[in-house]
């Protein structure tokens, strides 16, 4: 395969269209019930408020707004993270195109990405990282723009401020971009003086700080449960010396061991490996404020703070390492061993869903083996027996509760899980067990 004479643009589109076709298809094959986050997010999406009890909004939000369009069809909901993840290699690859001016260049760009696991194996699961994933690329391109404009534009300015919001009302993990595009400008700005500052940029932080004011009333009403959950998950309670050690060094080595596909392939495209860095080269600069500087920040808040950094949370750190390491070695990019590029991602474009496919179908004890339509059935079924009412509250933990709401023909609210005084509220409810009710008010 011949990549050069191919027309590059209908090359990345064959690729994001089969992306998210397999990764559609596949998981709703074999998998008999939602994964777990997804389950979960779809409870908090029944009952729908300006935050939950472990993240904000938005991620609710998009599963609402799916469900509404299409119901209780599993294969929408694995649709959906696909969707976010083909809008995110687009704006890569668009950005890709601005950065190297060579099509090539950028489809690589895009199609390494393929080798980490982080954009295909685990986006079936939509979660918050997954929902990140756009408003991530989309602030980058757009920060950009601003910056590589010779006029800054006021939409430009707007929409950098839209989605700077929504990316952190998916999840407060958010800031590790914002700031280090915050620097950026800063550094340019103020240190370098390579671009003048103009009152526009202040038009983002603005956008941004009112699209906060709902989420920020509902924090203060409360008592900051998301912040709390955040700072628990992290370990940050913990109090142990070793943590300011052990932490960062797990984190190192996992993130070593998640990129060692990513280059094994892209060593397939170079001659060899002869870095040179130019630290006037303003794509360079932007690059690694956008790349380099969010993991450095991660590691940093973890020796100081002694924290753990779940793997899953690294997710949308390595969306721009494909133009960050064919730009760094371009000079070195050999065409003459594309194909050999091309086997090793078409190798590991099929590997990922064979794999998952076979596992989900081997294994039948996960999370998505769960008969959550059967249960949901016979639930209804004996609420029918019982009651002339319908079913329009569920109260349980977030998984077998978020079954119910989204399995159950009524699409019932999730209520938090199950106390006395809630069950006293209802004109009839009915208990499976200590944990899980359901009723009608």
């Amino acid at each position: 395969m011949n990549v050069q004479n191919r027309n590059i643009n209908n090359v990345f589109y064959i690729f994001i269209i089969s992306h998210l076709i397999i990764w559609t298809v596949v998981p709703s094959v074999t998998n008999k019930n939602l994964p777990l986050d997804t389950i979960e997010h779809l409870a908090w999406a029944s009952n729908l408020d300006w935050g939950f009890p472990k993240h904000p909004p938005m991620v609710a939000f998009f599963s609402e707004f799916f469900f509404k369009i299409f119901g209780p069809q599993d294969w929408a909901f694995y649709l959906m993270p696909q969707i976010f993840v083909v809008i995110s290699f687009y704006f890569i690859f668009k950005l890709a195109n601005e950065i190297f001016s060579n099509q090539v260049l950028s489809l690589l760009s895009v199609l390494i990405l393929e080798s980490i696991f982080f954009y295909n194996y685990i986006t079936p699961e939509f979660n918050v990282n997954i929902c990140q994933l756009p408003f991530w690329t989309l602030v980058v391109y757009f920060s950009w723009k601003i910056y590589n404009s010779k006029q800054i534009k006021f939409f430009d300015c707007f929409l950098l401020g839209v989605f700077s919001a929504l990316g952190f009302l998916t999840k407060y993990l958010f800031v590790f971009i914002l700031f280090p595009i915050f620097l950026f400008f800063i550094y340019v700005v103020f240190i370098k003086k390579k671009k003048k500052f103009d009152f526009k940029y202040l038009i983002s932080v603005e956008v941004f700080l009112v699209l906060l004011v709902p989420h920020i009333i509902w924090l203060f009403n409360n008592d900051f449960e998301t912040i709390s959950y955040a700072m628990k998950r992290s370990g940050l309670d913990e109090k142990e010396i070793m943590n300011h050690i052990q932490y960062p060094l797990i984190f190192l080595l996992k993130q070593i061991g998640i990129l060692i596909p990513f280059f094994i392939l892209f060593w397939t495209l170079i001659k060899k490996f002869k870095l040179r860095i130019n630290l006037n080269d303003k794509k360079l600069i932007f690059l690694f404020f956008i790349n380099i500087l969010p993991i450095l920040m991660m590691l940093i808040v973890s020796i100081i703070f002694g924290s753990k950094v779940r793997t899953a949370w690294m997710v949308p750190f390595y969306l721009y390492f494909g133009i960050l390491f064919i730009y760094l070695f371009k000079s070195y990019i050999n065409m003459q061993k594309i194909n050999l590029f091309v086997y090793g991602f078409l190798f590991l474009f099929f590997l990922s869903p064979i794999l998952y496919g076979f596992i989900s179908i081997v294994e039948t004890d996960k999370r998505t083996d769960h008969p959550g339509k059967e249960i949901a059935n016979k639930i209804q079924i004996a609420w029918d027996s019982q009651f002339s009412t319908t079913i329009n509250e569920v109260i349980g933990d977030e998984w077998a509760g978020g079954n119910l709401t989204y399995h159950l023909k009524s699409r019932p609210e999730w209520n938090g899980f199950v106390t006395q005084e809630k069950l006293s509220k209802y004109k009839n409810f009915m208990c499976i067990d200590d944990n899980l009710c359901v009723g009608s008010k």
